[in-house]
């Protein structure tokens, strides 16, 4: 067993928690954010110890996670959000018991990084997380459009206007997978190649 079994069942319980708090503040429609989908491919990794199923999420959820993550910081740290995202952490209005469910944001980026280091790396996780993209973007954009789902509408919650949403999507199912997706897989195949030569 390379994932210790106390870390799959306190990931399953964990989600399990989270899964009807979350469904109930914010609706069904949120569990298709890539960083929610996140959570239960990751409870799936765990417990098929899945290499591939981390690459993907590694792929999608690295960048954003770590974006996340420096904002929260800033604004603990300077009382000012360097990046934007996190306001919402600091809204008394949202429950606290919310807030602090939203902390697997912290969590998720290294954890994902020790899987990969246990279980390996799999090169085709940025093509899968391409594919995820090319599914979800879509019904982001028609289903619940009001909610901005993955900025499928437009950036930072704010629906853009500057050109027709088709082509916005059009360029958004392009753009994001070759600008973030595939130099992650890069970086990761560097990364796990270097800890190989090290071995």
């Amino acid at each position: 067993m390379r994932i210790p079994l106390w870390l799959k069942v306190f990931w399953t319980a964990w989600v399990l928690v989270w899964v009807p708090i979350y469904w109930r503040q914010y609706g069904i429609q949120n569990f298709l954010f890539f960083c929610d989908l996140g959570n239960i491919l990751i409870a799936c990794g765990l417990w098929l110890e899945s290499s591939l199923i981390f690459s993907w999420q590694a792929c999608g959820l690295l960048l954003f996670q770590t974006l996340f993550v420096t904002d929260l910081a800033g604004a603990v740290v300077s009382g000012r959000h360097l990046i934007g995202g996190t306001e919402y952490m600091f809204d008394p209005h949202i429950p606290l018991v919310v807030r602090l469910l939203s902390l697997f944001h912290v969590v998720t980026p290294p954890l994902l990084l020790w899987a990969i280091w246990r279980l390996g790396y799999d090169s085709r996780g940025w093509k899968l997380q391409t594919l995820t993209t090319w599914i979800v973007i879509p019904i982001n954009y028609f289903w619940r459009p009001q909610c901005d789902v993955n900025w499928a509408r437009g950036l930072r919650f704010h629906e853009q206007h500057a050109v027709p949403g088709i082509v916005y999507v059009l360029a958004y199912l392009i753009v994001v997978p070759l600008a973030v997706y595939f130099p992650t897989h890069r970086l990761l195949a560097w990364w796990v190649r270097g800890r190989n030569a090290q071995a």
